[in-house]
């Protein structure tokens, strides 16, 4: 049957090409309109697919040999030839074979005269110049020279048949070849001038289409070097801009303002970032021979591959952000070698290192007498916590109770912040865990700290005058000079008298406004940490939000509604400052590799500062009075990497939109393009009782620059270009200080303070915890380890076996330094878990929990986005890691290696991370048969067989968690992840769960959470989500006592009720699809853009339409019939007998009646 339906197609094409009847080709090409003029552009592709496409050029060559043409078979043929052709991605090449292009020109140059025919006419030749090779083979054969006779100036008369050849000449000028060619006959100035005189002239704005295809060749065009040399050269630019400008009133004229801001933008002389060198201002020297240049661009991740730009004369770009692109990247990366995918036990080292590892899992030996002796030693913890038990939440301790071993604050007087911390006795709990293998800095720490303290004896010479004023703080100062002296105080060597008094009634006025409301925080302990920290720049300086603390604010911030037309009105804004540079100031105020360049102390400027631990910020540059352009630091020892900022600023006005443009992003897109904001800390709101970080910015958009990194320094990717975030913020008071960064801040020594208020606020007769330090980074400063679990419920033998046999849940975080939300996620989960929670307690009786909370503490410091100091990716080191660059992943991996080789692999393996382009929090994990269906591979499940209890993780956290999506998961193996921390478990310990947790900086796509912008509040609670689930994939996979499962379903049952309530107040469903919706006002750079190719069908569809509505009934003076026979108003009347009523939805495709018809029954609609 199918056959047979099949034919009726093929029997009416293949008559087409045969018959030498008149009427019966009339006939055919009639019911053939009709056909296609129904349903949507799948039937065309239905007719391609049998041959359509060679059919009509066939009966074109044959209609055209005729002399003379009879037109009345040629102008339906070359409608069909137009509809049918612009859907046919081959069409190009077979119009080549079927030798027609000669006679499409033949035609074209015969029908100069006759409007109506010439339009057919240039309708196919524009089809069949959207294939660049026959393109090529028209601009040879002199299509361009004919066009440029029928393109006129502005009139009223002939208007399609203008339009449709500029339609033809924009296909050929897809050509660079053809491009080139116009540029050195002079048509680029010629289109200039003729869109001035369709501009200037339609005053009615009813030819925008024609002032559009003007624009569109102009774009085209300028996709070679030549060709915008050429434009800028013919002030191309100036052009343009002042017609965008009389264009933006009218919303109607987007298509115009949108197409010419491309071309200004692309025709915009590119320039390198204002600075000496890319590479970071900080390098650190490595050990050994190794080299310390930075990686080879052309190897980092594939979001930095993307765009590149020849230097020659043709430009290419890839655009990545294509979905179809993208898609088939993924495909071509997924690994499809099974053998490779098998769980395999190998080591990296010699097995007899893995004994050392012994000493970071004392929980499997623990006595309890041995716990209790170590319990006494830490008797002064103790003592700061009297009465545990009925200890408040959040401890706040005084300022002398805080000792800070071997380090000193830089330039800190003793009475700053009290008596001397070694008089009081009290000691931050750092355990350590040191051998002589991980001690090989320990020489060189010695001498950095003499280093340290021959730096200090000179700081006072290098120290800023203005700085070393003293001020007394009674109430909150109308200028920032208060704050000028908590953070930088005067030099030791030189204290003006009363100096220290003075200083340290600010410390002790302003920490009594620190009421202790922000939980689980400090500042006194962050202040006895960030001493500790050991930096390159050598911090000298606090930020103040991370000193005092942040509380969640008290609501969630909705996305940011992207107002109409404002990247464009970004954009033309950067283009102003190159036509009208009058009011453009081009001053650095801030400059972090030659401070002497900075010019800070100008009357209305700004004042920038990032010189903190976690800080980025690497110069600054007044553009305008209230416009700021910024440049980020790449990450320590490397040239690349920028994303993450976090910097100061003060002397600000209040109620003035100041414009801030970070003009070296590297990521092609953002989600500022879909609703979300910066943060901001405001100094004088905390101190106002309002101690926060907020969501804010407007007008925010992402888009790419002008600027492009030098080819030297592109370590071999030649035109890498940059992206600029822009933003505008009203600042709330005058001269206040605030905080601007790309997410919530969270530092190292936060971090690490918050380990010690959770060790002091745990119930020891509850909580088991040992906090040791698994090895020293790079820089010299700790990376910690935690133990987690419940302490046994007696020293019987049964309990104790318990206690030792609980399986293990291993998990870290901020690996990659910018993915501060991750900190948040963790943070949560510290916290349930030495929680008094009932689900907490029963946790902990259940998992054994090793946790390192920051994999990268150095990155952190310095204010990285994903690498270490030695200019690496740790996450991409798993595989063969080295103890000497990469310790905390050397380390991280040994204990898995040791935990593997006495039997107790975990359970559960899960890194932390932020996601910086998808919405919703959601787990990657590892799947054989996943990955080989997705890249289409058969798969014999007899051979690969697999456990889908990986699922069950991400299914249950889909129900517990409002943040979390399962749709948004993945379970599939790429060959360029195989050396991160989620494979390299999988397959080498054997850890069937073994995730990547990413969470977004953004929003839910739905949920309890969309539409709004998550804060540090919904991360923490994820944190704490994370282990319900956990807890109830212990219950589901794990055999239990009776009444362990008793307990834990009553609290679950209650657990359960309160997520129900909460649900019930959303009704958004979690099958819906999580696909990013397309940017408002998304700009294309890409030379040789395909986005256009749906508009352009449609846009030559309409004026095909246009063109019959105007002669259909009316009667040709000129001898062209409407091939309307009595035969073929048979079949038309025969045809539209058999459609279905108005009312019916069924698809009008098959007729009984009417055999030849049959072939569209199964085509696809």
């Amino acid at each position: 049957m199918a056959e047979q339906e099949a034919s009726g197609l093929q029997v009416l094409l293949s008559t087409l090409q045969s018959s030498c009847d008149k009427d019966v080709i009339l006939n055919i090409l009639s019911v053939l309109t009709d056909l296609l003029s129904l349903g949507t552009g799948r039937r065309i592709h239905y007719v391609v697919s049998k041959g359509g496409s060679e059919a009509l050029l066939q009966a074109l060559a044959t209609a055209a040999r005729t002399e003379p043409p009879d037109h009345g078979t040629l102008l339906p043929l070359l409608r069909l030839l137009a509809r049918v052709g612009q859907r046919d991605r081959k069409f190009g090449l077979k119009v080549q074979k079927a030798e027609v292009t000669d006679i499409i020109l033949s035609l074209t140059r015969r029908d100069l005269g006759h409007h109506l025919h010439l339009t057919h006419c240039l309708w196919v030749l524009r089809v069949c110049a959207s294939n660049v090779t026959t393109g090529t083979m028209l601009g040879i054969n002199g299509a361009m020279e004919l066009l440029f006779k029928v393109i006129t100036p502005y009139s009223k008369r002939h208007v399609r048949t203008v339009r449709a050849a500029i339609g033809a000449l924009a296909a050929l000028l897809k050509s660079k070849s053809n491009s080139r060619r116009a540029v050195n006959r002079g048509y680029l100035g010629e289109l200039l001038r003729l869109y001035q005189d369709w501009h200037r002239n339609d005053v009615s704005n009813n030819y925008i289409y024609i002032r559009r295809g003007l624009l569109l060749c102009l774009k085209y065009i300028t996709n070679i070097q030549l060709g915008r040399e050429t434009f800028f050269g013919s002030r191309g630019m100036e052009i343009l801009f002042t017609s965008v400008q009389d264009c933006l009133s009218c919303k109607n004229l987007d298509p115009i303002i949108n197409t010419a801001t491309h071309i200004l933008r692309k025709c915009y002389p590119k320039e390198h970032l204002p600075v000496v060198n890319v590479r970071s201002s900080y390098s650190f020297p490595l050990p050994g021979n190794v080299n310390a240049e930075p990686p080879c661009e052309g190897s980092e991740d594939k979001w930095l591959n993307g765009d590149s730009e020849s230097e020659g004369e043709e430009e290419t770009e890839k655009d990545w952000d294509n979905e179809d692109v993208e898609s088939k990247e993924e495909d071509c990366d997924l690994e499809t070698d099974v053998n490779k995918m098998r769980s395999r036990s190998v080591l990296d080292r010699p097995e007899q290192e893995l004994e050392k590892y012994e000493a970071l899992c004392a929980e499997l030996s623990q006595n309890f007498q041995e716990f209790e002796l170590e319990s006494e030693e830490k008797k002064s913890l103790e003592d700061r916590t009297e009465n545990l038990s009925s200890a408040p939440s959040h401890f706040i301790p005084s300022a002398t109770s805080v000792k800070h071993p071997n380090c000193r604050w830089r330039n800190q007087s003793v009475t700053e912040m009290g008596p001397d911390p070694e008089e009081r006795g009290f000691k931050v709990p750092l355990q350590s865990w040191r051998k002589k293998e991980e001690c090989i800095w320990d020489k060189n720490d010695e001498k950095r700290d003499i280093a340290e303290e021959t730096q200090d004896k000179g700081f006072c010479e290098e120290e800023d005058p203005a700085r070393s004023h003293v001020f007394a703080l009674c109430s909150l100062p109308k200028d920032a000079a208060w704050y000028k002296k908590m953070f930088y105080p005067p030099c030791e060597g030189n204290p003006s008298p009363g100096g220290r008094t003075e200083s340290s009634d600010v410390a002790r006025n302003l920490l009594e406004k620190h009421q202790g409301d922000v939980q689980f925080h400090s500042p006194h302990f962050y202040a006895a940490r960030a001493r500790c920290v050991k930096s390159i720049p050598g911090y000298r300086e606090l930020a103040f939000p991370d000193f005092w603390g942040h509380q969640p604010p008290p609501y969630s911030k909705p996305l940011l509604e992207r107002k109409h037309g404002v990247q464009r009105d970004k954009v033309l804004d950067d283009i102003r400052r190159l036509i009208q540079p009058g009011d453009v100031i081009g001053r650095t105020v801030f400059d972090l590799d030659d401070p002497s360049l900075s010019s800070p102390a100008a009357p209305g400027c700004l004042t920038f500062s990032s010189k903190f631990e976690s800080g980025n910020l690497r110069k600054a540059i007044q553009a305008r009075e209230f416009e700021y352009d910024l440049i980020m630091n790449a990450d320590v020892n490397s040239n690349q990497h920028h994303q993450w900022f976090y910097f100061e600023v003060r002397d600000m006005k209040s109620a003035v939109p100041y414009r801030f443009n970070i003009i070296n992003c590297e990521k092609f897109n953002s989600q500022f393009n879909y609703g979300m904001q910066l943060v901001m800390y405001s100094v004088r709101e905390a101190l106002q009782g309002r101690p926060r970080w907020i969501r804010a910015g407007q007008e925010i958009c992402y888009y790419k620059n002008h600027y492009r990194c030098r080819a030297a320094a592109g370590g071999g990717v030649r035109g890498r270009f940059y992206y600029t975030l822009t933003f505008s913020i009203k600042f709330p008071h005058k001269d206040d200080v605030c905080y601007l960064a790309y997410h919530y801040p969270y530092t190292f020594s936060t971090m690490m303070s918050h380990l010690d208020i959770l060790e002091q606020n745990r119930n020891p007769k509850k909580v088991y915890w040992r906090q040791q330090t698994l090895c020293q980074t790079l820089g010299g400063n700790p990376c910690p380890l935690l133990t987690i679990t419940a302490m046994p419920e007696s020293k019987n033998r049964d309990d104790l076996e318990q206690f030792c046999s609980r399986p293990y849940v291993f998990l870290t975080a901020r690996v990659h330094p910018g993915e501060s939300n991750s900190s948040w996620v963790m943070k949560g989960t510290l916290e349930f878990l030495v929680s008094s929670d009932p689900i907490a307690e029963l946790l902990r009786k259940c998992f054994i929990f090793k946790i390192v909370p920051m994999l990268n503490p150095d990155g952190v410091i310095h204010g990285n986005l994903r690498c270490s100091l030695s200019g690496d990716d740790l996450n991409r080191q798993w595989l063969t890691p080295s103890p000497q660059l990469h310790p905390t992943i050397y380390h991280a991996k040994g204990l898995l290696y040791y935990l593997r080789s006495i039997g107790r692999a975990p359970l559960v393996f899960c890194d932390y991370h932020g996601h910086s382009q998808k919405k919703n929090v959601f787990l990657y994990g590892c799947s054989i048969k996943e990955t080989l269906w997705q890249a289409g591979c058969m798969v014999d499940t007899a051979v690969v067989t697999e456990d889908v209890g990986y699922r069950t993780l991400p299914k249950i956290l889909d129900k517990v968690a409002p943040a979390f999506v399962m749709n948004s998961c993945s379970f599939l193996v790429e060959k360029s992840r195989a050396s991160t921390a989620r494979v390299v478990v999988w397959k080498e310990m054997g850890v069937l769960r073994s995730y990547t947790m990413e969470s977004t900086y953004c929003s839910c796509s739905h949920g309890l959470y969309r539409g709004l912008q998550l804060g540090t509040k919904e991360l923490e609670e994820m944190g704490s989500k994370f282990c319900l689930g956990l807890l109830i994939l212990h219950l589901k996979s794990l055999p239990c006592s009776k009444e362990l499962m008793a307990q834990a379903a009553l609290l679950l049952d209650l657990e359960e009720e309160i997520t129900d309530r909460a649900q019930r107040r959303c009704s958004n469903s979690s099958l819906e699809s999580d696909d990013e919706p397309p940017c408002a006002e998304e700009i294309d750079y890409d030379t040789a853009s395909s986005s256009d190719g749906e508009e352009e069908f449609l846009e030559l569809d309409q004026e095909i339409q246009e063109c019959l509505s105007c002669v259909e009934g009316e009667t040709e003076d000129e001898g062209v019939t409407t091939g309307q026979t009595c035969s073929s108003r048979a079949l038309r009347e025969l045809y539209i007998s058999s459609q279905p009523a108005p009312n019916s939805t069924a698809l009008p495709l098959g007729s009984t009646a009417l055999g030849l018809y049959s072939g569209f029954q199964r085509s696809p609609v």
